[in-house]
């Protein structure tokens, strides 16, 4: 199929470019599935699975490494505010307000230990 493409207005072009954008997505996608059934072909003829010889099969996902690691446990406190002793602080991570006053006031980590 021959297209005069200078007898063609704007909007045709466009037109023609969209319908062979998608012509070529469809014969990407048929050409990936059979290329896709090849290797699995050739893969068997060896007496191997796709997946064994890829390494998909051996690496377990991001996310089910994430579900199998053990939750964190809650770091214990270090610190206490001497005027509320339910306001404590680990050490690690962004200075509670009252730990940034109570040093602003003179007093040292030392003072607020528990």
């Amino acid at each position: 199929m021959k297209y005069d493409l200078k007898s063609l207005n704007r909007k045709e072009l466009e037109k023609l470019k969209a319908n062979v954008e998608k012509a070529l997505a469809r014969m990407e996608k048929k050409e990936m599935k059979e290329a896709l059934a090849a290797a699995e072909k050739a893969a068997k003829a060896y007496g191997f699975d796709l997946a064994e010889i890829t390494g998909t099969a051996a690496a377990p996902s991001k996310a089910k490494r994430k579900a199998a690691a053990k939750p964190k446990k809650p770091g214990v406190a270090k610190y206490a505010n001497p005027d509320d002793k339910a306001q404590t602080w680990t050490g690690k991570g962004r200075r509670p307000e009252w730990f940034v006053a109570a040093m602003a006031a003179g007093k040292t980590p030392e003072d607020l230990a528990i």
